[in-house]
């Protein structure tokens, strides 16, 4: 059994809602998939949970609207459905209840992934141009079109992180322990090399391997393994934009060489191969290994337990994949024009600074570059969220490290070009079943008795060229 340290506890608790999937609050939220059609007039918006916990800044941003709208007089307001389960769940619920018009929603919050395949069935509108602006970074831009339409607007952004510890480092003699100018993997297994040789008998209670990931048959594996796949000699993709397969045996087998060499015995924890985020997140954070691959909410996460001389923050190494989700409008919704309002103000730039305030990942450059950009129609609250605002012990419970304009401090030195240089997943109407496939394909190099890289890429060209188009 693990040991779980007593002020790892909150970490624990705030997992519970972390790992379900980055999608959030309302004015009240309720469970459940489907929602009959009501009299009300609510536009409702189906989202998974929030990150920052019950009552966290996406159900304030709502709250704020729904204020905006009453001071306005439209009567419109949002209400917010939760959708239970884990991401691939929701993604099956929201489709059911769109293809058979069992719910109305108005308003859904996607995956990035799932834009093309809601967009293909023809379950969410394209959307005006101007939707999508010139402020969006670049990259987190190309996850809201598909077939030369905007059919989502992204509302808030994720991408690969490197997580380690700074006290590991400079207990093993390492001289610099700043990585937050960016290392290869290269050096990173150096310095994983110097940790299991210097530590000795000083080796940090609980420490056991380098690193850590998630690497667990599901969505996770997926991302690791197209980043290492993208991080290969010249970048391994494996769709065109039109979602049609590209890639060939000697493709696949360099990425995966790539992968294989990340997940070696003698730098991975074995419990990777088995973990999703929150197992991995507890891990690093009981002190298992020194580095950790994980998303921004993250830093937040960490900085609860752990002090600014414990925990550091870097670009992954190689090439990172977005994640995220962005807010589309459904076919069936009766309030096009409010739902068109909402999503201007969930994704306007003052509503991106304070999702970035709260920890989030912003997709918009003024969010990280303006300081005239501020958050004041939400403050982050709860036990799961950062609020610069005192406890009732008279202390802070914002650990979380802040610059002088109160952005989270790596921000726009570390998370902004890290969404900069990201890259997407397959972009097909078909990813669900792309993203099976490559999990379960991937799965054979964690076995026992492992096929060799030219072995496995003769079969995961064949299963893929099965789910896929191919041009």
């Amino acid at each position: 059994m693990r040991s779980r340290t007593p002020g790892l506890r909150w970490v624990l608790a705030a997992l519970l809602t972390a790992c379900a999937a980055c999608t959030g609050g309302g004015t009240s939220p309720q469970s459940g998939a489907t929602i009959a059609p009501g009299s009300s007039g609510d536009i409702v918006v189906a989202s998974g949970r929030d990150v920052t916990g019950k009552g966290g800044i996406r159900q304030q941003l709502i709250d704020a609207w729904n204020t905006q709208q009453d001071r306005l007089h439209t009567n419109r307001h949002a209400r917010l459905v939760e959708l239970p389960g884990s991401a691939d769940e929701q993604r099956s619920q929201l489709l059911g209840a769109l293809q058979s018009d069992s719910a109305q929603y108005d308003v859904v919050n996607l995956d990035v992934t799932w834009v093309p395949e809601f967009a293909d069935a023809g379950l969410i509108r394209p959307l005006p141009e101007t939707m999508v602006d010139g402020d969006v970074i670049k990259s987190v831009a190309g996850t809201a079109r598909w077939d030369g339409k905007v059919y989502a607007v992204p509302f808030n952004s994720d991408v690969g992180l490197l997580y380690y510890r700074r006290d590991y480092l400079d207990q093993a003699g390492v001289q610099n322990t700043d990585l937050s100018k960016g290392l290869d993997w290269a050096e990173l297994k150096e310095l994983i090399g110097t940790l299991d040789e210097n530590t000795g008998k000083d080796r940090p209670s609980g420490y056991e391997k380098g690193w850590t990931a998630q690497f667990g048959a599901y969505e996770g594996r997926t991302v690791n393994g197209v980043e290492a796949f993208a991080s290969a000699p010249g970048g391994v993709t494996l769709t065109d934009g039109d979602g049609r397969y590209t890639a060939s045996v000697q493709d696949l087998e360099m990425g995966l060489a790539e992968l294989r060499s990340r997940t070696q015995g003698p730098y991975l924890l074995k419990d990777a191969l088995h973990s999703d985020e929150a197992a991995s997140l507890t891990d690093f954070a009981n002190g298992r290994t020194a580095f950790l691959r994980h998303w921004p909410y993250a830093y937040r996460t960490l900085h609860q337990s752990l002090s600014t001389t414990q925990l550091g923050v870097a670009p992954l190494p190689g090439t990172a994949v977005l994640g995220g989700q962005n807010l589309a409008v459904t076919r069936s919704s009766g309030q096009e024009a409010g739902a068109l309002d909402l999503i201007k103000f969930l994704t306007g730039a003052e509503s991106e600074r304070c999702l970035l305030d709260a920890g989030f990942a912003a997709t918009r450059k003024s969010a990280y570059r303006d300081n005239d950009v501020t958050c004041r129609s939400a403050k982050p609250s709860g036990a799961a969220t950062v609020t610069t605002s005192p406890s009732s012990s008279g202390e802070s419970t914002d650990r979380m490290p802040r610059d002088d304009h109160g952005r989270p401090e790596y921000a726009r030195g570390i998370l902004l070009p890290a969404l900069t240089g990201a890259v997407s997943r397959p972009r097909t109407p078909l990813y669900g079943a792309f993203t099976q496939t490559f999990t379960t394909e991937l799965g054979k190099l964690f076995t026992d008795d492992p096929p060799s890289d030219s072995e496995l890429a003769k079969e995961l060209d064949k299963a893929l060229r099965g789910v896929l188009p191919d041009s």
